[in-house]
């Protein structure tokens, strides 16, 4: 898997806003008035359940800025396949510091490796067939390129980032621009000649339409694996095809056997559950 980590710059106020909501007023008070200042301690991140692990980055660095002087040596890098008991990674150091940011380092570390498991998942389920597993825009607010890499970490690839991405007319715009040629027309008449165009549809009528006024990708919404199957050979290669709606491992594979590029996923990002993760003493 070639993995980029997301740059420092673009995880640390993330990390940074998490900590000093978690800290409040008075920092740590129930470790403070416990925990003996100088005592020393070394823990382990471990898997309570199978997954896939991502944001180890973010793990990371929510420990050194509390303290800069704790060592923390990765086991299962972010894309590792887990075990239930598998230890992710060892940390060491100031033991005032290490409980106090492990919330906000374990929050990071079990939403993400949630969403990379939960790709995997239907990755997994459609292994054999030419089709990539994509997210959506439906993200945590301000949490977005995180949740992305972590669709990366489970074998997924990315959609839109953002509005300013590419054209992708919805129902809503065909709606209001009062079908799918005039939308299309209009999108083709206002963006620059880098800018791609895809255009949602719900019939085959409305691809026939689409084709034939020739835009980038289609997105085949909501349509049996028949339709799916009908609308690839309808478009026969001459758009990149997705679909989308009602997407889990149970359905994908008929889905991905239409023959489709694409198959879009928005839960993977707004509803996937935690992967359990936890900070144990180290053995």
């Amino acid at each position: 898997m070639n993995l980029s980590p997301l740059p420092q710059i673009m995880i640390e106020p993330l990390v940074r806003a998490a900590l000093l909501e978690d800290l409040g007023r008075a920092g740590d008070i129930t470790t403070d008035a416990i925990v003996p200042a100088g005592h020393q301690a070394a823990v382990v991140l471990a898997a309570r359940q199978a997954g896939v692990v991502a944001g180890l980055d973010l793990a990371a660095l929510a420990f050194r800025l509390i303290d800069p002087s704790i060592e923390m040596t990765v086991m299962k890098p972010d894309g590792g396949r887990l075990a239930a008991g598998d230890i992710i990674a060892r940390l060491s150091g100031p033991a005032r510091s290490l409980l106090t940011g492990e919330r906000v380092a374990l929050n990071f570390l079990s939403h993400l490796s949630g969403i990379a498991t939960a790709t995997a998942g239907i990755v997994d389920a459609v292994a054999g067939h030419k089709a990539q597993i994509v997210c959506t825009r439906k993200t945590t607010p301000g949490l977005r390129a995180l949740e992305k890499y972590a669709v990366r970490c489970g074998g997924g690839s990315n959609h839109r980032f953002g509005l300013d991405d590419a054209v992708l007319i919805k129902d809503n715009h065909i709606a209001i621009a009062g079908g799918v040629r005039p939308a299309i027309e209009r999108a083709k008449a206002n963006v620059g000649h880098m800018v791609k165009i895809e255009v949602e549809v719900d019939t085959l009528e409305q691809l026939a339409e689409a084709l034939g006024l020739g835009v980038d990708a289609v997105l085949l919404d909501n349509m049996t694996p028949d339709m799916l199957a009908e609308a690839v050979r309808m478009v026969g290669g001459r758009a990149i095809t997705e679909a989308s709606g009602r997407v889990n491992p149970a359905t994908a594979p008929a889905i991905a056997a239409s023959g489709v590029d694409l198959i879009s996923v928005g839960w993977l990002t707004h509803s996937a559950p935690i992967l359990d993760i936890g900070l144990d003493t180290a053995p």
